[in-house]
């Protein structure tokens, strides 16, 4: 898969973009706040319709303008002509010319995987994290996972608001109950499942980058200890108390370790780096596995902050990527520019949100 075509208007530092992508290996180049980053972020917002850094579409539209437009010809098995219109008051998306009405439609359409700053949060930041990372890539994965996940969520939330009620309605609450066990139990199933098959790319791919060899280990912790039913049968003096819904796959924790010990708490900054990347390798890996061609890779400035060694440990996964046709979009300065991967790429000039190809 690859990405033959982006266009922008207006978004973030970049006024007007129309540039032309082969497969292969991309560098944008360019001093800091120029916007290398940001045609990074056009690209994943393309897959996944949202930005990778955390914030809403309304930061996105350049200052003092009222809309955003991000488009882009993503080819793989097939052709996707991809145009998504964004403003406060009206969005529009469509593949081919056809409106999108769902977003469980859409996905798939592109297929990203993204290594930024960002990624830490992975290993340091709180456990919506990681679930974020492991329902991105069943939503990737599995049909019908999405349309799962919101039946869900719409479920907790009229649970929750029933128990913020001083005298809540126990029909309706023990309506809610099994409308969000139902779904949840199956959340629970292919959260497992997919955490079961992503362990041992991890692993791998951690002993690939890292300083020395150390075990890295991924564990499924679900909030749900026994049956989900019983469990929330047992938990309801407490939501009275709390009101609020306080077991689920809301509550789920995947479990980072470095030899046996919670990589959180007791790895070294070099260490937890080197594990996020080995959740985004692992993720490469996987979606490859699972759609026969690999995702386009994003490199946000990561390869700049690596050692040597851990560095050379990244080169082949890029290099596999681009042995498949598939592409590589990577952001750096000419000061952290990584010369072991000087052969067989594109060189792009990024300037205050104009880009130039070089050479």
């Amino acid at each position: 898969m690859h990405l033959a075509r982006l266009k922008l208007r207006d978004f973030r530092n970049i006024r007007r973009l129309d540039v032309e992508f082969e497969p292969g290996f991309h560098v944008l180049l360019g001093r800091n706040a120029q916007g290398k980053t940001n045609l990074l972020e056009a690209v994943y917002l393309l897959a996944t319709l949202r930005s990778f850094r955390g914030v809403g579409n309304a930061q996105i539209i350049r200052h003092e303008r009222k809309a955003f437009f991000a488009g882009g010809l993503a080819i793989g098995q097939a052709k996707n002509d991809i145009r998504y219109y964004w403003s406060a008051v009206q969005r529009k998306l469509t593949v081919n010319e056809k409106p999108i009405r769902r977003v469980a439609d859409y996905l798939g359409a592109l297929r990203t995987v993204v290594f930024c700053a960002e990624d830490a949060l992975l290993v340091n930041g709180p456990a919506k994290s990681r679930r974020r990372f492991l329902d991105l890539l069943l939503t990737q994965t599995r049909p019908g996972y999405l349309d799962l996940l919101h039946r869900y969520t719409e479920a907790l939330r009229s649970r929750n608001a029933l128990l913020k009620r001083d005298s809540p309605d126990n029909v309706l609450l023990d309506s809610f109950t099994r409308e969000l066990v139902g779904n949840g139990e199956k959340l629970i199933v292919a959260r497992r499942e997919v955490v079961k098959k992503l362990s041992p790319l991890i692993r791998l791919g951690y002993r690939k980058i890292a300083a020395k060899p150390e075990d890295a280990r991924i564990d499924y912790a679900p909030s749900v200890r026994e049956d989900f039913a019983v469990d929330l049968a047992k938990s309801r003096i407490r939501e009275q108390r709390y009101r609020s819904t306080l077991v689920g796959p809301h509550r789920d924790e995947l479990k980072l370790s470095l030899d046996g010990q919670a990589a959180a708490q007791y790895a070294s900054e070099g260490q937890k780096r080197t594990f996020a990347i080995a959740l985004k390798m692992a993720q490469a890996d996987y979606l490859a596995g699972i759609h026969g061609s690999p995702p386009i890779l994003l490199i946000d400035d990561v390869m700049g902050e690596l050692d040597a060694g851990r560095r050379a440990g990244l080169v082949p996964l890029i290099s596999r990527v681009g042995q498949a046709l598939g592409q590589v979009f990577m952001t750096c300065t000419e000061e952290n520019w990584p010369g072991e991967l000087s052969d067989n790429l594109h060189r792009w000039q990024v300037d205050e949100g104009t880009v130039s190809r070089e050479g």
